[in-house]
């Protein structure tokens, strides 16, 4: 007779399960405090745009017994006229891992690979691998991801090429110089995703616009998220946005009514708001960033902080011990074993009680070793 797991492609048997972290309630009794400041998962303390929050409270509860509209009709008009670009051009998914999903799917086949960088948004790799297809994993340079060697692990068989820009977790970014040159490298062998989640954190006039580059990059695609700037994490919804003949293909292996109907409602109310919340979030993360750095600074600790609601430390003990005592304290952190970066942790950029919080927590942490 046959087991289960004779029905199982080596690939999918090889590959490990990812495991979410609990509840915050079950946390909270199994590590025995009365309150949890979440900083492990890059959410806007601030939560959504008023506009959206007006959305939610109102949604009728009779709406629940009606299907969403299955493609996101009226969401991706407001994206049509927030950018520019006829409605068509976007694609709404479950939260970008769906559009991820769907990239791969509709360029990939067994003996394709991508490209990515190794410790970077881990999505790309994990779906290109429990789908058969491999991922190639090219190292940081100076916490940046390096467009030569990129470039250089580019084959025949290279379908998709992932750059988070700004990279996940180290903040780096290429400018609008490094992305041109890596485009013309790339020369249209691969199509090449632009993965601007926390583009809305960025200033710098250096910073390319994705949304720009694709009217001169027939092969790059740009995914955005309402999970970070917008506050919608909950929600999950993400988009892509491409050339209407990339954008045609990828829709092929889409799921539509993936998005559920509170979320296209509040996204599109997310996207209506007249920018103060975006100001007033990168005012918020401005001085978060400022304390933790000063923070780390003053316990001798190496951090990485370049653009993003979050920053990166190096920590003189495991991190997932640290992650056990600092929860003991009511403060949650990313461990970053996970991202090939052992003893790091990442911290979300939030208000100034969390962030006083996590220091004092952090101070206790570090004396008791």
């Amino acid at each position: 007779m046959r087991q289960l797991a004779d029905l199982v492609p080596p690939h999918v048997l090889n590959f490990e399960s990812y495991v979410p972290s609990r509840p915050d309630d079950v946390l909270m009794r199994q590590y025995g405090v009365q309150s949890l400041y979440r900083l492990n998962n890059n959410e806007n303390a601030l939560g959504p745009p008023p506009a959206a929050k007006e959305v939610l409270a109102a949604f009728p509860p009779e709406r629940g017994a009606i299907y969403p509209n299955g493609d996101c009709f009226f969401l991706r008009q407001t994206l049509s006229e927030t950018f520019g670009k006829n409605a068509e051009r976007f694609l709404v998914g479950n939260g970008s891992c769906e559009v991820i999903t769907s990239v791969i799917k509709a360029f990939c086949q067994p003996g394709d690979n991508i490209v990515t960088a190794d410790k970077t948004f881990a999505v790309y790799e994990w779906v290109a691998a429990f789908s058969g297809i491999e991922p190639r994993l090219v190292p940081l340079r100076n916490y940046a991801l390096d467009p030569e060697a990129m470039l250089n692990a580019v084959t025949d068989r290279t379908k998709v090429v992932f750059v988070c820009n700004p990279n996940n977790p180290t903040g780096s970014w290429w400018n609008k110089a490094t992305l041109e040159r890596f485009l013309r490298g790339i020369n249209g062998r691969a199509v090449v995703v632009l993965d601007e989640a926390y583009r809305e954190f960025v200033e710098s006039p250096e910073f390319p616009d994705g949304m720009e580059v694709m009217e001169r990059h027939p092969n790059v695609l740009v995914f955005r998220t309402f999970s970070k700037m917008y506050g919608l994490a909950a929600l999950r919804v993400g988009y892509l946005c491409g050339g209407q003949e990339a954008v045609d293909i990828v829709k092929r292996t889409h799921l539509v009514y993936s998005v559920n109907a509170l979320a296209q409602l509040a996204a599109k109310a997310a996207l209506e708001d007249d920018g103060s919340h975006v100001a007033a979030t990168r005012r918020m993360v401005s001085q978060a960033r400022g304390f933790l750095k000063s923070t780390f600074d003053a316990l001798g600790l190496e951090c990485v902080s370049g653009e993003g609601n979050f920053i990166m430390a190096r920590v003189p003990i495991p991190d997932t011990l640290l992650y056990r005592l600092l929860i003991k304290q009511g403060v949650m952190v990313r461990t970053m074993t996970g991202f090939r970066f052992p003893n790091w942790i990442r911290v979300t950029l939030a208000l100034e009680p969390a962030m006083e919080a996590f220091a004092k927590a952090l101070r206790n942490s570090l004396d008791k070793r």
